[in-house]
Order: structure tokens, then sequence, then C-alpha cells
């Protein structure tokens, strides 16, 4: 029989944002931690963690993560669904985590070894100006990174996705209550070919170039969206329409040629079969948190890998530096890895979570460290409680609630 789990904690942190972490000790004194962050419905994964959860680990074989991924999914009548996936990725990760530092090796080393000497990685640059955007773009090139994702404030619109609001850096989750927006996709959509044009005419073709539609299109506008943007050759358009309905994604691929990227709030692989079997997108951007951790990720990549779809891993500030700890493993190890987001966290939270991965040249590693090389220093968390912060609702100009 292997080491047991002897205990198992939650710890909620906000150094600048929420963040949930599970940390699992072993009978041998090993811990391990795995993050269970859910951003604006943080509490919900903290209550089915202790509540229904760690009950179930105490005394668990702590090698046995499949079986363990299995009784939690399997042994739940009521599956998927962000609270619970995001929950069992927390075990997932920690027992991973674990196992490595039993194996003394990096995770990625248990995951089958290195597929490439790196991960590709994209920033994001955005303006409240088309102007400002190109100089947030030159900033990001100064800093190393080979491909950007861009957003800039519409013009005649309140509110944009991916801008900040004045001079902070973007943070959507940014009110006690629900911050309501105002968009017009019609002016969206006449805009972003300048958008696109302005930015290749400065920067060239060299430049990989991402943008975030963030689920506000209909399938035949974002099918329109598309067929304007092709001459100006992206890397990936995410998130054009709610995937809710995958086969909104057979328009659009009928009309353009783009290659398509969704599923960050994806929790399973059957959020994702039909878009992957019948290769309706080209990357698939579930994460290691809220798509029940690596052994499910693992899983979706797998399947992905046989219709040549790429991962695209989420890799923004609500998810902590424990899964993006997480994710560089599986990034670097996975056959068919495409990219991998990355937002850099807060000086604050890179303190409370003390990591081996590194960033140069446009490229992550995840580091040698044993595990996955991420760890949490409690004391210094707990100097940040909770503050409750919700991500805004989207409603049109006559006050239809429409997807944010």
């Amino acid at each position: 029989m292997g080491t047991k789990i002897m205990d198992a904690r939650v710890i909620v942190t906000c150094p600048g944002r929420n963040f949930v972490t599970l940390k699992i000790t072993t009978t041998d004194g090993i811990y391990g931690i795995g993050d269970g962050t859910l951003n604006g419905r943080e509490l919900a994964v903290v209550a089915y963690l202790q509540e229904h959860v760690i009950p179930c680990l105490i005394g668990r074989d702590a090698d046995r993560i499949e079986d363990t991924w299995q009784y939690l999914y399997r042994g739940a009548y009521w599956r998927r669904g962000p609270v619970t996936m995001s929950a069992i990725a927390a075990v997932d990760v920690a027992l991973w985590d674990i196992k490595a530092k039993r194996a003394g090796m990096p995770l990625y080393q248990l995951l089958g070894g290195r597929c490439r000497e790196g991960v590709t990685v994209y920033a994001h640059a955005n303006g409240h100006e088309v102007s400002e955007l190109l100089e947030s773009v030159a900033k990001q090139q100064e800093l190393g990174y080979r491909a950007i994702r861009v957003q800039a404030a519409v013009p005649g619109v309140a509110d944009a996705y991916g801008v900040p609001h004045g001079d902070k850096p973007y943070e959507p989750a940014d009110g006690d209550l629900p911050r309501e927006e105002v968009w017009d996709t019609a002016k969206y959509l006449r805009f972003m070919p300048k958008l696109m044009d302005a930015v290749r005419s400065k920067f060239g073709f060299d430049l990989a170039l991402l943008h975030d539609g963030h689920h506000r299109m209909t399938p035949i506008e974002a099918a329109a969206l598309g067929k304007s943007l092709e001459e100006f050759q992206p890397f990936w358009l995410e998130d054009l329409t709610p995937a809710e309905n995958q086969e909104a994604f057979r328009l659009i691929r009928q009309h353009t040629t783009a290659p398509l990227a969704v599923g960050e709030v994806f929790n399973s692989i059957f959020d994702c079969k039909q878009l992957i079997s019948e290769q309706l997108i080209d990357y698939i951007r579930a994460t290691v948190v809220h798509a029940g951790g690596i052994t499910h990720l693992r899983r979706i990549a797998s399947f992905a890998d046989l219709y040549g779809v790429k991962t695209g891993c989420h890799g923004a500030t609500d998810l902590s530096p424990v899964c993006m700890g997480a994710a560089l493993h599986f990034d670097v190890s996975v056959p068919n890895f495409g990219i991998q987001e990355h937002m850099p966290h807060s000086s604050s939270t890179d303190e409370v979570f003390p990591h081996a991965y590194t960033f140069a040249g446009g490229m992550m590693d995840s580091g040698e460290v044993a595990g996955h090389g991420v760890d949490i220093d409690e004391k210094l968390a707990a100097k940040f409680p909770y503050k409750r912060a919700y991500l805004p609702v989207c409603r049109l100009a006559d006050g239809t609630l429409h997807s944010w």
C-alpha cells in the first residue's frame, strides 16, 4: 500500500485577487498543493471541498491518482460543472505534486518527459485608442513576446472586453457586486478590421496575432468577423460565440479559414467532443483548474490530437500560479501543444506563491524542481483575506442581457 492522505486543508487568499488552494499532506510528511480558483464563485468551491470532498480523502492512498479522480467524478451522482470540476482539479494537481516530489522529479517527467524545450506563450496588449494599443504591442515585443493578443476600446461603445478602466492593469473581477457594461456588436464588427489592419501595418506579419471575441457574437456574426479578418492572418480568433451549442461552429467554419479557439469555460471532454471530432476548432482552451486537473486535461488533449486540434490553455490572472505551474508541465509534455496564455501575476501574488517557472524570450519553462514547482507561503497568504469580487455583466443598448 502507498502513502495515505493524512490531512487536507483549503487556503483562501487575496493578494490583489482571490485564490483557492488545496493543501494535501500524506503520512510520510510530503505535501502537495492544487488550485481550485473559480473567478467570482470562489467560496462555492471552498464549500464543496470542505463539506463534500475532504472528508472522503482522509485515509485514501495518495498514489492512486486516477482512482481518486474517478471516485470524485463518478462517485458523485451530480457530475461536471465548474464547481465540481475545479474542486476535483485541486485534488488532482495536489496528488500529482506529491507523486512527483516522492519520485524526486519535476512533474513533466512523470507525464512522459519533454516534447519541446520550452513553452511558447502569448501576452495581452490593449488600449483605449488604437494608438495606445500599438504602444502596448510594442512594449510586449520588447519584453520578448512573439505572440500577442490585441484588444481595444470600440468607438462609440462605453465598455470593451480586455480593456482596463483607467490606468490600472486589466482585472475584470472588480466589483463587490457585478458592474454592468453596455455592448454593441455591429460597431465592434465594423471596427475590428481597422484595428487588425493598424497592427499589421505597423508590425508586419511575423507577429502571431490573437483576438478574443469573448462569446459576444451570434454564429453568423462570428462568421462575418472571421471572413473580414482573414487577410490579416490571425493566429486564432477566440470564443467568438457561446459554445453550449457546439454545432454553431459549423456555420462559422463554413465561412472562414481563420483558426478558431474556444474552451476556457469548459469543464469536461463532453463540452468539446463534437467541436473536436468534427474539426470545428483548431485550438482547445480548457485549462487545468476548470477541466478537472491534469488527469482529465490529458484525456482532452489526447482526444484532440486524433483530429489535429492543438492545446491553447487559458492562463489569465484568475488562475493562481499553482495552476500556471501545473499547466507548464502539461504544456511541455503534451505532443499537440499549441500555445499558452500568459498574464503575469502581481508581485504580491508571486510572493505568496513562490515558484520555479520562468519567462524569457517569449517562452516559459516549468523549472526542474521536484513536483510542479509552486509553493504557498501560508503566513503571508493569511495577510490577504478574501474580498468578494464579481465579474461584470453585459447588456445591449436596449437593456437586453447579453453574454459578457
